[in-house]
């Protein structure tokens, strides 16, 4: 090998080697440009002992392709000599290969198939501060390895942001080792959209915005030298910024992800005049595209979220984070001084998440728990990684592999799961390919599933068109899909190869069907959008070829905020049969029992999953399921829609003064207490005749219930012998009561067990109240002249004595007493 280039980390690469050498683990950190995927391999490569190859994942098969080919010129070398790659479906690799570059998914699949990692000498991760999933868990299934397995493995993990001494921690104290400064400046420079133009709506990344794209390149090409390096969200908005750029005086040059080798082999090689290259966040790092001096840069990003509740996973549009800024701006400055353009505002950037989500944190998590149950560690516990998998997004990836057969009730591997996990894509997609393939053949199989995986848009949501036209214009990375998947059935004896009778439109659907029988779709009454198995309502796109179709297969929706309803983007059409065979786990018949405005509606229904097939009414419902949906309404309403009579009203007022005097085992007859045992003292209850005062007394406890009348009275019989009802509504009892009835006690009566008075409200003969006291004694003496004399004048009819001790009670008047 030639002298190294002079490239910043090759200070560092003493202090890198040197804690490999010590600990056999180190954490490298660089900023963008530094050369740590140019130098750090080689020399790992000429540090560990023994031979064998030092594997070093990319982010992604087109930086894994370049890095091999960058490392192999600089040797002198064709790829496949000293650096190789592999990458899914291509490698490139020999019996001398020492450094091959692998993406966290390859890397991942050897482990699984043997965890000692025969004959690799090393392992350098890059670019973790990515956090996608694989990486994440390759990470962390290294860790294990050595500690468990291999403790002579060097591992090293490199990035530009990473939070270094948290990786560290994890490598169980690895050193860190921090090489300051990138190969060239870059001028930052803001270009925010004209007022009112927005970079995104419901509908995606704006025609405005995108507007903008092209003319802030415009002004890049025409303000400054070198190639310009133009970042958007995905291929979608690449070709409408690569069509808004015609007739530039420059070769515009796209570059992503589905392109074929060569294409992208074409975009990463020297062009002859000056060139614009579209890409995506495949060149955001681990890439030097050359003659790239400008990036402008849209600021947004495709990212994985999932909405578990719902059941819809996909790609979404979102802002960057600073440290992709960054990244990103570092393409403008591998080969001199460069200029980043962001379309963006600074106070706009001020707002940005310092780091990109993990995806752990957002993605659908079938997959990843798919590759834990194969591991052995189902839930993830004792393994290292950054951060913990949410526990809602883990509860609906067991039960997805559950419903697949891949994991038993205790979430181990079945063995339709290490079938499922053979095949490298969703595990619903291993399903479908698996499952489908008898009935629609292996080739037709393997097609759909391909173009399922790899995300290729269709034509006004419709699917079947999306398959024709793949294979009209011979789309090469889903020809090559197809191929390995097919090649998969072949092999597998889940697979049966061959083809049927089915039409295109038949075959897509099943096999949609199969992997998201969740997203099984019917046509609402008045046709207007969708309802799911899953629960999730849909609606198709206005103008969408499929509208008004009665049965669809959805492949993939989305809900964005504010949203009732998920837009379908792409599905096929299937017929009933279809749907209930697919989706027969999901089928069930229930009886459905109702209450609401004292009216009971029963009726068997009949569903898949949430919708609703047929439906027939119950003429004597199960007395159960009565008291379940009475329940269920004063839940939901509230117990004013119960008819309270004066009876409940009082026997509820004395439990609850009982309740709150003596405590258990008197219940609680608030509200939520109410609410939360409706199921209890509502059972047997007739709803056409429902006695609330009957349902509470269910709630009294025997044998204290005989005790009720004599704790907590409904009335009290007063010296004039007139029952008078006790008011048990106020925190303490209130017996409102003429004073003339009560001539001769010397003292109110007392409640539950003597440990309450009774608070007398002592009313004139027109019952206007005339004095409150629960001191009946005191009141004779003290109060009771105050209120004789004040009353007696206007009511001289009635018995107004000197001792009221002594006196007669009286029910009405008498003459008045000295």
């Amino acid at each position: 090998m030639a002298a190294p280039p002079a490239l910043p980390v090759a200070a560092g690469l003493g202090r890198i080697t040197d804690a490999v050498q010590a600990t056999g683990a180190v954490v490298v950190q660089a900023p963008p440009g530094s050369g740590k995927t140019t130098l750090v391999p080689p020399a790992i490569a000429l540090t560990v002992a023994g031979g064998g190859r030092v594997v070093v994942t990319q982010p992604r098969r087109i930086a894994a392709r370049a890095a091999a080919r960058r490392l192999a010129a600089l040797l002198g070398e064709p790829v496949g000599e000293t650096v190789g790659y592999t990458v899914r479906g291509e490698s490139r690799t020999g019996p001398s290969t020492r450094i091959e570059m692998v993406t966290p998914g390859v890397l991942l699949r050897r482990l699984q198939r043997d965890p000692d990692l025969p004959d690799v000498a090393a392992v350098v991760l890059d670019e973790v501060h990515e956090r996608q999933l694989d990486a994440d868990l390759v990470l962390a299934l290294l860790v294990d390895v050595r500690r468990h397995l291999r403790d002579d493995l060097p591992l090293v993990a490199m990035s530009a942001t990473v939070e270094a001494e948290r990786t560290a921690a994890l490598l169980d104290g690895a050193a860190v080792v921090t090489v300051p400064g990138a190969l060239h400046p870059v001028a930052r420079r803001w270009a925010p959209p004209p007022p009112g133009v927005l970079a995104r709506d419901e509908r995606g990344v704006t025609p405005a915005f995108l507007d903008h794209v092209a003319t802030t390149t415009r002004r890049a090409l025409a303000e400054e030298t070198g190639d310009v390096l133009v970042f958007v969200p995905g291929v979608r908005e690449i070709g409408a910024v690569t069509r808004r750029l015609s007739g530039i005086d420059a070769d515009v040059v796209e570059l992503h992800g589905r392109l074929d080798a060569r294409a992208q082999d074409r975009a990463l090689s020297p062009g002859t005049t000056r060139r614009v290259v579209v890409t995506t966040d495949v060149a955001e790092s681990s890439l030097t595209v050359p003659g790239v001096r400008i990036v402008v840069d849209a600021g947004l990003a495709r990212r994985p979220q999932t909405d578990h509740r719902r059941g819809l996973a996909g790609l979404v549009t979102v802002r960057v984070s600073k440290a992709a800024a960054d990244q990103r701006a570092g393409r403008a400055g591998r080969e001199g001084p460069g200029v980043v353009l962001r379309c963006w505002s600074e106070e706009e950037h001020s707002r940005l998440d310092e780091h990109p989500a993990p995806e752990i944190a957002t993605a659908d998590l079938a997959g990843f728990a798919l590759e834990l149950a194969l591991w052995g560690a189902p839930d993830g516990a004792g393994l290292a990684l950054l951060d913990s998998p949410p526990a809602p997004a883990m509860d609906a990836a067991h039960a997805v592999l559950t419903d697949l057969g891949a994991l038993d009730d205790d979430h181990a591997l079945t063995d339709r799961g290490r079938a499922i996990a053979r095949v490298p894509a969703d595990p619903r997609l291993a399903r479908a390919l698996l499952d489908g393939a008898a009935s629609v053949g292996s080739k037709r199989a393997a097609e759909v599933v391909a173009l399922l995986a790899e995300d290729l848009r269709a034509p006004d949501g419709d699917l079947v068109a999306a398959l024709r036209r793949a294979r009209r214009e011979r789309d090469p990375g889903w020809r090559a899909a197809a191929q390995r998947f097919a090649g998969l059935i072949d092999d597998h004896p889940h697979g049966t190869p061959g083809s049927t009778g089915l039409t295109d439109d038949q075959a897509v659907g099943l096999i949609v069907a199969l992997a998201h029988p969740d997203r099984i779709a019917r046509l609402r009454p008045g046709g207007a959008s969708y309802a799911t198995v899953g629960g999730t309502g849909a609606t198709l796109a206005p103008g969408a070829a499929l509208t008004a179709t009665t049965w669809l297969a959805v492949a993939d929706a989305e809900r964005r905020p504010g949203q009732r309803d998920a837009t379908i983007r792409s599905a096929a059409p299937i017929d009933e049969a279809t749907a209930l065979e697919t989706a027969a786990a999901r089928w069930h018949e229930d009886d459905v029992v109702t209450w609401r405005a004292g009216r009971i509606t029963a009726r068997r229904v009949t569903r898949l999953g949430a919708i609703e097939l047929a439906s027939t009414p119950i003429a004597d419902p199960d007395p159960a399921a009565v008291t379940a949906a009475i329940a269920e309404a004063l839940r939901r309403d509230g117990l004013d829609t119960l008819r309270w009579t004066d009876a409940a009203v009082s026997l509820r007022r004395r439990l609850a003064f009982l309740h709150r005097t003596l405590g258990e085992p008197w219940p609680d007859v608030s509200d939520d207490a109410l609410l939360g045992a409706a199921d209890q003292w509502l059972v047997g209850t007739d709803p056409r005749r429902l006695d609330v005062a009957a349902a509470l007394r269910r709630l009294l406890p025997w044998p204290e219930a005989a005790r009720l009348d004599e704790l907590a009275p409904e009335h009290v019989t007063v010296p004039s012998g007139s029952r008078v009802r006790i008011d048990y509504e106020p925190d303490v009892p209130v017996l409102a009561v003429r004073i003339q009835e009560v001539f001769g006690w010397d003292r109110a009566p007392r409640l539950a067990e003597g440990r309450v008075s009774l608070l007398l409200h002592l009313l004139s003969p027109a019952r206007r109240p005339a004095a409150v006291t629960a001191d009946l004694a005191s009141f004779w003496a003290s109060g009771y002249p105050q209120v004789r004399a004040e009353l007696r004048g206007r009511y001289p009819k009635h018995a107004w004595p000197d001792d009221p001790l002594s006196a007669t009670p009286t029910r009405g008047t008498g003459r008045s007493r000295r």
